[in-house]
């Protein structure tokens, strides 16, 4: 993956309101944010193209990424991302400055593998019923993983694995863990298909429903 998707040319703007945001979107450019640590909030503009080529890849949005404000380099976090509602379009961007030796937190994909070797899938024709897509943790900003692996190779059918079943990357801390076992939220479930009708099942409903019309 190229590390062009982790840096970003910025430029500081001082016109600042709605119409000046709608300007700059018209000039194909997206005002942005950036605020955190001990320095004041900094009020940016970004090329349009580029944030849409990078906020195609997932590791775009819990990569600690580098912006280049005007020759000087920060390292930041996307912390919220407004889109159009219909347009390919960003209206606006949130970065969160990250400081070195400052833990942060944020949220992590979480990617689910082999699922189709699970038991529950596998043998018992299950499917996999996902309560999380992502993971909210802690961790210093050396450690902050692009995706955390959920694995299901051993789930049966009925199985929820909670956070708690999730193997963590060293450094890596679960927000929810971390404020007690009753906060160990289900992760994913192997259910049970809804099975369609049998064969026998269709046949019994035909013959009763002529037997209905020949007694009428």
């Amino acid at each position: 993956m190229s590390d062009a998707i982790f840096n970003l040319d910025a430029s500081v703007r001082t016109d600042l309101g709605k119409g000046a945001s709608r300007r700059l979107r018209h000039e194909g450019k997206v005002p942005a944010i950036l605020y955190g640590g001990s320095d004041d909030p900094v009020s940016l503009t970004l090329d349009h193209n580029k944030v849409i080529q990078a906020q195609d890849f997932e590791a775009f949005y819990s990569h600690v990424l580098t912006i280049n404000i005007d020759g000087k380099n920060v390292e930041a976090l996307v912390k919220d991302m407004q889109r159009h509602p219909f347009k390919p379009k960003i209206m606006h961007i949130d970065f969160q400055r990250v400081i070195a030796g400052e833990k942060l937190h944020t949220n992590v994909p979480l990617h689910f593998i082999n699922e189709d070797k699970a038991p529950g899938i596998k043998n018992d024709g299950g499917y996999a019923d996902h309560a999380m897509q992502e993971l909210e943790v802690t961790c210093l900003p050396k450690n902050l993983p692009e995706y955390i692996e959920v694995d299901m190779a051993a789930v049966e059918m009925g199985q929820t694995l909670h956070i708690s079943d999730i193997t963590l990357p060293k450094g890596v801390e679960s927000v929810e863990l971390s404020k007690g076992e009753e906060h160990d939220q289900a992760v994913v479930t192997i259910k049970a298909s809804k099975a369609a009708p049998s064969d026998d099942a269709a046949e019994d409903g035909g013959d009763n429903a002529g037997e209905e019309a020949t007694e009428e």
